[in-house]
């Protein structure tokens, strides 16, 4: 139960910082808050890219694959 508490936290605190990134992205840029959506988008499938170098292969978790604890040994 644990495990799926700490998956769920990362998970969280990752969309947060990708929508607070395209908000503040937005705002430097002096554009349409609109436009915080596809860049939240795009800072997804980047976080996405680095999980699949970084963590444990089919999982999304960005932590290296000995610390992610929603991962089995």
């Amino acid at each position: 139960m644990q495990t799926l508490i700490f998956d769920m936290l990362e998970r969280a605190g990752w969309t947060g910082v990708q929508a607070a990134l395209g908000v503040l992205a937005t705002d430097l840029a002096g554009i349409s808050v609109w436009w915080a959506a596809p860049i939240g988008l795009g800072i997804a499938a980047a976080k996405g890219w680095v999980a699949g170098r970084l963590g444990r292969p089919g999982t999304a978790s960005t932590l290296p694959a000995h610390a992610d604890p929603a991962s089995r040994p």
